[in-house]
């Protein structure tokens, strides 16, 4: 649930102008997903949310914009060892299987890593397909993310 959470806040503040810790609770509720303020107050302290200013006055949930590469990779490490169950591939098609309401995090922790040899990462509920850029590249990326999970 955590992970789904987490995914669905990321996606959030990426697609709107989310200003308080109530609207992110009103978004995890559209979704189905209720939340107490401490949790919303965890999970951005979880997810290293900054407050920035708008242009048109006030501040907005965002990402910080010099959040270490090792920061994220320690996340994405996280989120592997707590999410993947399995990792197969096809051509230039890697499925990764998650526990159940996973994969919209380990997606977003993908997208994040920002891999030259990913083109997108795409997901369900327990599975994310990672769409990589030549399949010449695939076996070397299917070890990055087995390493990922050790």
């Amino acid at each position: 649930m955590k992970g789904k959470r987490h995914a669905l806040l990321l996606a959030a503040i990426k697609d709107r102008d989310i200003q308080t810790q109530e609207e992110l609770t009103d978004v995890l509720g559209a979704e189905g997903i209720e939340v107490t303020q401490a949790t919303i107050s965890r999970d951005i302290k979880e997810l290293g949310l900054v407050k920035i200013p708008m242009p048109q006055g006030g501040y907005r949930y965002a990402l910080p914009f010099d959040r270490a590469l090792s920061d994220v990779l320690k996340q994405a490490e996280r989120i592997f060892n707590d999410s993947v169950i399995g990792i197969d591939y096809a051509e230039n098609l890697v499925m990764i299987k998650t526990l159940t309401g996973r994969a919209p995090a380990v997606a977003a922790a993908l997208d994040e890593l920002n891999w030259r040899e990913v083109v997108g990462t795409i997901a369900g509920d327990d599975s994310a397909l990672v769409i990589v850029r030549h399949k010449q590249v695939v076996e070397a990326l299917v070890e990055k993310l087995h390493k990922l999970r050790r």
